[in-house]
């Protein structure tokens, strides 16, 4: 509804009296990855002017900056916005708002929104599209009132395994002085840190900063880790270990994963995918694997949609079932990247409870990467990753120490109340 509704108004034909008839202008990522995707197949350099630097190139602060510019040079009559704030850093996010607002002084905007602290400050009423077509008008202050309710819980009692993973060290992952490089510029610099067993880690970092890289040698096929000091499950990294070896014991979920899964398996046969590794369901489970997965459906509330094909689900029951497919063998460690993007409000409290829930209930050690500080989220420490012209560096934040400042660029010890 919201995709129909959204290309009728710009075009004029919104339902909305002052914009009609008008052009508009779409600012979303859905724009900027077909701008992308214009230079990469054609040459057409459409958001830099500059033949030399690819917009891929840039981080996803300055690809949004330069998309604003782009269209605004198209002199729009207004600006649709959706979810402009996805995937970006504290700072990106507030360079974001000021241009917005800038820009709103000069044109209308039409704000698609997800999350109440994403609303722009120069918003001051919200249209309800109902089911029906219809339109409702609300000021902002009246319709977050007549709107708040208290999301949907969780049945919180977390299966445990059928097969626990035996002999494994207290320290997990490992990294002394790992430092990553790509094409002589320097990503990071000298991180250390450990991971042990049951830790709950919030990684963070500006955009640009080096978050998918250390999740990459960990998780990946990264060659850049191989000759380092990094340890995994009490081994080296490259000393004879197979990928395979190390991701069984690895659960791990991006939102981009759902694009992985659009056959015609269920919701049942996905968790149950969890426990061979497998994409979608190829062998005939036990049945105690069917109840294991029965449980833990309970658990997010969808044993009742079993039998419902995946693609068929809402966007945060697909979040539901994928986290807990990396879930359900209990491995040593689980990483969440970004998986609170694009929900909204009570969506995003719902997927906050199923990861406190896995964290007070069992041994895994978890590492979530998010730009955003959920409300309800706790973890126990913070990695975070300070952008420098000589490559990031990394700070250990203990529980005790998570509310104050990070400092700007310089080298850091570790602060750690662990010992």
């Amino acid at each position: 509804m919201k995709q129909r509704w959204m290309q009728q108004l710009l075009m004029g034909d919104g339902k909305i009296a002052f914009l009609q008839g008008k052009k508009g202008l779409l600012f979303s990522t859905v724009t900027l990855e077909k701008l992308i995707d214009e230079e990469l197949r054609h040459d057409n350099f459409l958001l830099t002017n500059d033949d030399e630097r690819s917009i891929r190139t840039f981080s996803s602060g300055e690809q949004r900056k330069a998309l604003l510019k782009y269209l605004m040079q198209q002199k729009p009559d207004f600006l649709v916005l959706d979810n402009p704030f996805d995937c970006l850093d504290v700072e990106s996010v507030q360079q974001l708002k000021k241009q917005l607002e800038h820009v709103a002084l000069h044109i209308p905007i039409v704000q698609l929104y997800k999350r109440h602290t994403d609303i722009l400050p120069f918003i001051n009423n919200i249209l309800q599209i109902l089911p029906d077509d219809t339109l409702h008008w609300h000021s902002v202050q009246a319709y977050e009132l007549n709107t708040a309710q208290k999301p949907q819980t969780l049945n919180v009692t977390i299966p445990g395994p059928l097969k626990p993973f035996n002999n494994l060290p207290h320290v997990l992952v490992e990294m002394d002085g790992v430092s990553v490089s790509y094409n002589n510029r320097i990503v990071v610099k000298d991180i250390t840190w450990q991971i042990k067993k049951g830790e709950f880690w919030h990684l963070k970092g500006p955009n640009g900063s080096g978050k998918t890289t250390l999740l990459s040698m960990i998780y990946g096929d990264n060659p850049k880790a191989f000759g380092q000091e990094i340890y995994l499950f009490g081994q080296k990294k490259g000393s004879g270990e197979s990928v395979w070896q190390i991701k069984e014991k690895i659960g791990y979920f991006t939102p981009s994963l759902t694009d992985n899964f659009r056959g015609n398996h269920n919701a049942l046969q996905m968790i149950i995918s969890g426990l061979m590794d497998s994409v979608g369901l190829y062998s005939k489970p036990s049945d105690q694997q069917k109840k294991l997965a029965m449980d833990w459906l309970r658990v997010i509330n969808l044993d009742d949609k079993k039998n419902l094909r995946f693609s068929d689900l809402s966007q945060v029951n697909q979040r539901l079932v994928l986290i807990v497919r990396a879930m359900i063998k209990h491995p040593p460690l689980l990483i969440l990247d970004e998986p609170s993007t694009g929900l909204d409000d009570d969506s995003a409290a719902l997927m906050v409870e199923l990861v406190q829930e896995i964290a007070q209930q069992s041994d895994t050690a978890i590492i979530y990467v998010s730009h955003r500080t959920e409300q309800g989220l706790k973890p126990t420490y913070i990695f975070q990753l300070i952008e420098c012209n000589e490559g990031s560096t990394g700070r250990v934040v203990a529980d005790a120490l998570i509310n104050r400042p990070i400092p700007a660029c310089r080298q850091t010890g570790i602060l750690d109340n662990r010992n």
